[in-house]
């Protein structure tokens, strides 16, 4: 009898999830090797645009997003927030303000933000958490033998046009290395079996 609970994925979803996984784990080793962080700026950030945007499509597929839930309904307070509004309202700024090429001089304010119209994710995002405590979190990483502490920081003031930069929430090299290990740790519960490419 086969389990209800289960879903497996279409034809589409399949060649989505495929090309969609191959190049996250792909970016995903790079930027764990000390060579990226040798690279110029450019390189580094035109990597992060892209791996922030193929998470961001990623986790539209169904069972991502009840693993989100879970995630809510089970881990520590603010991971799946983290997990989900942040890892997005990160990929739409860089997606909706593609004026910047480095990580560190990406900023907005609300009146950038509500140039087209007032009310939308990344204002909605920046309402929610202006004030908002920051979080403090720490990574292993394995290879390096290094454990690393990172805080998460929300804008104090957003209202009234005040200059908000993306690497004040999160540092471009701590801060993308734990975005990477937390965006892993929710694309792998759908993952049955990692073979190499060659």
């Amino acid at each position: 009898m086969a389990d209800d609970n289960l879903i497996s994925p279409n034809e589409a979803e399949i060649e989505f999830l495929n090309l969609a996984y191959n190049k996250f784990y792909d970016i995903y080793d790079d930027v764990f090797t000390d060579e990226f962080w040798d690279k110029d700026e450019f390189y580094r950030f035109s990597k992060v645009k892209m791996v922030f945007s193929i998470y961001a499509e990623i986790i539209n597929y169904e069972p991502l997003r009840w693993t989100i839930k879970l995630i809510k309904d089970n881990r520590p307070p603010m991971e799946a927030e983290i997990a989900s509004d942040l890892f997005k309202f990160i990929r739409n700024i860089l997606a909706h303000f593609p004026f910047f090429d480095t990580w560190n001089s990406v900023w907005i304010n609300s009146l950038l933000v509500n140039w087209y119209k007032k009310g939308l994710t990344i204002d909605k995002f920046l309402i929610k958490y202006e004030g908002h405590k920051e979080i403090k979190y720490r990574y292993w990483e394995e290879k390096r033998k290094l454990m690393t502490n990172i805080t998460i920081s929300f804008p104090k003031k957003y209202s009234g046009g005040a200059q908000v930069y993306l690497k004040d929430i999160l540092t471009e090299k701590e801060g993308v290395k734990f975005a990477l290990i937390l965006m892993k740790k929710v694309l792998n519960t759908q993952v049955e079996e990692v073979t190499e490419r060659n």
